[in-house]
């Protein structure tokens, strides 16, 4: 049961939680694709191939390990090896990039994101944990927020304990009295839970919880999250 006595806190995950993340990256690699027409068509017939675009993927994976907890440089540096397999300018890598980036911060929120976030940041401070790219200030939601904690500025990403205690510390808290909020079963709630914070799961699709140790709560939108924390 969730004890709201105890949270001085709110910690939160960002796509699939307070956005849906697919549409959005959908329309960021369209956005992408059209600008490597006009610039690289060679790299763009590359990123048109679902079988090219996986063994890219998995190449910068295997040769870049130091690169997995930084999603921004995985997906520049997969641009940058397209265009040089293309036969194509690298150095023009960077300019794809922040026009697919540009695009990926035009999240479409959840109906209830925005009034949860309203009614949460009045009570406690929140902080963000995520594993993606998402830029809170671009997006209009960094007013909400006493800080933003992502895998890519530090280091390591969901569910390490290590990142769930790096935001308590951002919140001047001890993880004991943190809520997290997030929709992954595993990343997030089992994450939270293993960090010693209690954990509401979003699960928006009502996918089955596939662990032994459960969540506190388990919720199918943010309003009921609200309701019960009045």
């Amino acid at each position: 049961m969730l004890d709201v006595a105890k949270i001085r806190a709110i910690t939160i995950d960002l796509d699939d939680t307070l956005w849906p993340i697919w549409p959005t990256i959908e329309r960021a690699e369209k956005a992408l694709h059209d600008w490597l027409v006009q610039h690289a068509p060679m790299a763009a017939a590359l990123f048109s191939s679902p079988s090219a675009l996986r063994e890219i993927r998995d190449y910068m994976a295997a040769s870049r390990p130091e690169l997995k907890n930084d999603l921004s440089a995985v997906r520049r540096e997969s641009i940058r090896l397209a265009l040089y397999r293309a036969g194509e300018n690298p150095l023009i890598a960077d300019e794809a990039f922040t026009v697919f980036f540009n695009e990926r911060q035009r999240v479409t929120l959840f109906d209830d994101a925005r009034p949860a976030l309203e009614f949460l940041a009045l009570r406690y401070p929140i902080v963000s944990i995520s594993n993606g790219n998402a830029d809170l200030e671009r997006i209009g939601l960094a007013p909400y927020f006493r800080a933003a904690i992502s895998a890519r500025e530090f280091g390591v990403g969901k569910p390490d304990p290590r990142i769930f205690h790096a935001a308590a510390g951002a919140a001047e808290t001890m993880p004991e009295a943190v809520l997290h909020i997030g929709d992954d079963a595993t990343l997030d709630a089992l994450g939270a839970l293993n960090a010693g914070m209690q954990a509401a799961w979003l699960n928006r699709s009502d996918a089955l919880w596939p662990h032994e140790l459960e969540p506190q709560v388990t919720l199918t939108n943010l309003a009921e999250l609200v309701d019960l924390m009045r």
